[in-house]
């Protein structure tokens, strides 16, 4: 019923917001087409508003899981018109706010104070920012070490979003489970990709994790001149706050004030994927949820002598990725051969790492993926898109019978946000050159002799402490190679054993019907007045139930 309840209300959200209007007139599929006709009564906001702004305030009233797909959506401006981008912009950290009266309460709770002045020197009722899972404010602490009051934000989890949160995912979940049922949908994994974002936008309620993977990110950037990321504090955080560092920084999408104060662009832009490939490939550590209102640059002035190469500064650790070493590996050695064009090494890794079944050509497979890329190659920088590389290998890979990795959608999802970032800042930016020197220094790296002193010493220490064992472990698999006749003999004779007890459940399982057709035989046709037929249906009787008694028992 409460599935129920919400697709009703996804439907009345569709209708009454007109957000028909957004798909051209000639793609609107029939069904939908009659049910906006048979609709024509419904309610609906004026024709006059204006469709984007209709959009934003629709994914708005739909609650986080939209919200979510609105900040992705707005990182693309490349593909979406410029009235429809700056609209859904709003949705990065202009969602709309909820009560003060419950952000203190949940803030006094979760400290366990009586009053917010019991922890903070200042708290300001106004919100910095508003988003789809928390409410942020300014406030100031004084530290015992510090001899000025430390300005920091407070991020407050909305109240209720976990069951409007679950009530979206079991939906998802429904759709999944029904395009599970379909012809070829094991490919898909439609359910594992669900599963999969419910742990992650879960996670995100969780500020305690948060707080644990911004120390982590820290740590790992904190001698880098790319990227920083402020100080949280651990002890003032719990599940449903977490306090930080204020940063003062420019949004990373408002670049006519990156150019007043004069950041060169296209290095921004250029550092910007390497950061992003530093996180995925150096530490298997990515931030990604990297949307426009999560990433700022820091504020230059004329007499800095870092004037012309501000930092990257990154906020929100609600989710984060990760890789292991077999899908990293693989991944730089897509990118590699993408970018030098080797489709063959391509079609052969694809095989090779079991995301496509060993029995596809790969010759074919090759053929087909040249068809794709090789056009969008040879257009301009600033008109190639990885999106549309994205795109146009997942339906040549359909017909590969390639697999969804959810453990690569999070990744994937987070490229497409970094390019959109990336041409935001630098329109002619090739994302394809500034990753390839990086890339190739990686797997050069993980492949050389430097690579294989590197793994030798790591592991010095286990070889070390595993040595004394060594010569046990050598008479063990000696003394297993001599016992191999026997154990071959003894597998025969376990082997031909299960044949014989399987012949004789068989036998049993035939004697079972024959006797239950017998008797229904005798029943239906014989003279039961007989004692002879009687007899007969006593002794097929008997045998059946016998026998039946003897496969239920070796069945159950």
């Amino acid at each position: 019923m409460n599935k129920l309840s919400r697709i009703f209300k996804i439907i009345h959200v569709f209708l009454y917001y007109r957000l028909y209007e957004l798909i051209p007139s000639h793609k609107i599929p029939f069904l939908l087409k009659a049910l906006i006709a048979v609709c024509f009564w419904y309610p609906k906001t004026s024709k006059k508003t204006d469709s984007a702004h209709n959009l934003r305030i629709a994914l708005e009233h739909l609650g986080p899981v939209w919200i979510k797909l609105g900040q992705m959506l707005s990182t693309r401006k490349d593909l979406l018109s410029e009235q429809l981008s700056i609209e859904l912009t709003k949705l990065q950290d202009q969602v709309t706010p909820f009560a003060t009266s419950l952000v203190l309460d949940t803030i006094c709770q979760e400290l366990n104070i009586t009053q917010i002045s019991d922890v903070f020197f200042k708290f300001d009722e106004q919100p910095i920012a508003t988003a789809s899972m928390a409410q942020v404010h300014g406030a100031q602490i004084q530290l015992p070490d510090e001899s000025q009051p430390i300005s920091v934000i407070i991020k407050v989890i909305r109240p209720n979003i976990e069951h409007q949160i679950k009530s979206d995912i079991s939906l998802m979940l429904l759709f999944a489970k029904f395009i599970s049922k379909t012809k070829d949908a094991h490919r898909f994994r439609a359910v594992e990709v669900v599963r999969e974002y419910e742990k992650t936008i879960l996670n995100e309620l969780n500020l305690k994790l948060e707080a644990s993977n911004g120390i982590r990110l820290r740590d790992n950037f904190a001698d880098s001149d790319d990227l920083y990321i402020p100080k949280i504090y651990p002890d003032l955080s719990t599940q449903k706050i977490l306090v930080m560092e204020r940063i003062y920084g420019i949004p990373v999408s408002d670049t006519a004030a990156l150019l007043q104060q004069g950041s060169d662009l296209k290095n921004l832009a250029e550092r910007g994927v390497r950061v992003f490939f530093t996180q995925v490939f150096r530490d298997s550590f990515f931030h990604a949820d990297m949307h426009p209102g999560n990433i700022f640059i820091e504020q230059q002035k004329p007499n800095d002598p870092e004037y012309s190469n501000p930092k990257y500064i990154g906020i929100d650790f609600g989710i984060m990725g990760t890789l292991n070493e077999q899908d990293k590996r693989y991944l730089a050695e897509n990118f590699v051969a993408f970018f030098n064009r080797n489709y063959l090494r391509v079609a052969q890794l694809h095989v090779q790492s079991g995301w496509v079944p060993s029995h596809i050509n790969v010759e074919e497979f090759e053929i087909a993926i040249r068809a794709v890329c090789d056009p969008i190659f040879n257009k301009p920088l600033d008109e190639i898109s990885f999106a549309q590389v994205l795109i146009g290998l997942f339906d040549t890979a359909r017909q590969f019978e390639m697999e969804v990795q959810p453990q690569l959608v999070l990744l994937q999802k987070t490229l497409l946000y970094v390019e959109g970032l990336g041409r935001q800042l630098y329109p002619q930016l090739d994302l394809w050159q500034t990753a390839k020197p990086f890339l190739e220094q990686w797997v050069k790296e993980q492949m050389g002799f430097k690579a294989f002193f590197k793994s030798s010493k790591e592991n010095l220490p286990y070889w070390l402490e595993k040595a004394p064992e060594i010569p046990e472990i050598l008479h063990s698999g000696l003394t297993t190679l001599n016992n191999m006749p026997q154990m071959k003999q003894e597998l025969i004779e376990q082997y031909l054993e299960h044949q014989k007890q399987h012949r004789r459940f068989l036998l049993q399982l035939t004697l079972v019907s024959c006797g239950f057709i017998t008797s229904l035989l005798i029943v239906m046709f014989g003279n039961l007045d007989s004692l002879i037929w009687q007899l007969a249906v006593g002794v097929a009787g008997s045998i059946t139930m016998l026998n039946a008694v003897l496969v239920w028992l070796k069945i159950r």
